[in-house]
């Protein structure tokens, strides 16, 4: 099985089995006038689609997080467990550990990944603990994806796992010279076009325009499928506005006579100046692709694209606060939203 297929498979199952776990911990420490849940359990239900009400149960935050190791023991110890998903929830509880503190323990889970799944691991383990490093804790991320790299050294997973969690806190810089090396020792075209996917936002978030412009470009090479290719043709499209290059004609060219109505197919053709603003902002709060992946994220944000292109930057600053308001902190609009205001 291809990385990038590991990759996107952890992405979804761990959305769904850490929602799984907080709602058995939410049961099982319900109790009158206690603490909130920690924060990365509330980003994932969001992210899930799930209700916020899960996370006003209270227990206090150790206790949250030793019923969410009990669970994950629990689910452990089954023998029943698929390769894949033994590894997934190893994952898991690695970062969970590391948050606590335990750190050999930690450790010892990573070696068990590679141990239960040795093609796929280190996508994996790529693929979630940036998720998880939403709630907050960007330290605890970093080391457990370290710790995959005791295991593998130069692997460039494991290296776009970190810039991911880099672009989180905003240490831009620190991301593109991991992204670099990711990119130098990517041995396969999944590892590649990961690694230039993620650079792309890193430049973008610099201000680097032309080499983000760059990095979407090449990533869309050998991508035959408009679903693979439509992020990236949005992405360079942002980067060659704010490049102040001609971006229109290129976005159309490549997307000739494609069917838009499939979300995100609506920004493009509001890009391309089909339909107005309003009637993009309907598409992303009614549609039911739209809603699934959160449709009102991107469509503020180029929203803001084409506002800071027509030089509207009120409107510009207006809809990317709303952009940060509406993305995830794992959201590459997010850290592109911050980094644009600040330069408005």
């Amino acid at each position: 099985m291809c990385q990038i297929v590991l990759m996107q498979r952890a992405l979804v199952k761990a959305t769904v089995a850490f929602a799984v776990l907080v709602a058995f911990a939410a049961e099982a420490l319900a109790q009158p006038d206690a603490t909130d849940w920690d924060l990365s359990a509330r980003e994932f239900e969001q992210r899930s689609g799930g209700s916020s009400d899960l996370f006003g149960r209270p227990g206090g935050a150790a206790t949250t997080h030793k019923a969410t190791l009990d669970a994950l023991d629990k689910i452990l110890s089954s023998s029943r467990l698929s390769a894949f998903d033994r590894s997934l929830y190893l994952g898991i509880r690695a970062y969970q550990l590391s948050r606590l503190g335990r750190e050999a323990d930690s450790l010892r889970d990573v070696t068990e990944m590679a141990k239960a799944l040795p093609e796929g691991w280190s996508a994996v383990l790529a693929g979630i603990v940036p998720e998880l490093a939403g709630g907050g804790d960007r330290a605890a991320a970093l080391r457990t994806l370290d710790y995959g790299l005791q295991r593998k050294p130069g692997d460039p997973r494991l290296a776009v796992g970190q810039a991911q969690v880099y672009l989180q806190i905003a240490e831009f810089d620190h991301a593109l010279d991991l992204l670099d090396l990711a990119l130098a020792g990517a041995t396969t075209e999944s590892e590649r076009r990961a690694a230039l996917f993620v650079r792309g936002h890193a430049d973008f978030d610099l201000g680097r325009y032309d080499e983000a412009a760059a990095d979407f470009d090449a990533f869309l090479t050998g991508r035959p499928l408009l679903k693979s290719r439509m992020p990236s043709l949005l992405w360079r499209y942002a980067a060659q506005v704010r490049a102040k290059r001609e971006a229109r004609s290129a976005l159309a060219r490549d997307l000739d006579n494609e069917n838009l109505d499939e979300w995100p197919g609506p920004i493009a053709k509001f890009l391309l100046g089909r339909i107005p603003a309003g009637e993009l902002e309907v598409a992303a709060e009614t549609g039911e692709a739209a809603k699934r992946a959160n449709g009102k994220c991107p469509a503020a944000f180029f929203i803001a694209i084409d506002a800071i292109h027509r030089g509207a930057k009120q409107r510009a600053r207006e809809q990317l606060q709303l952009a940060q308001a509406r993305c995830p902190t794992v959201s590459e609009f997010n850290w592109a939203a911050s980094s644009e205001l600040k330069r408005l």
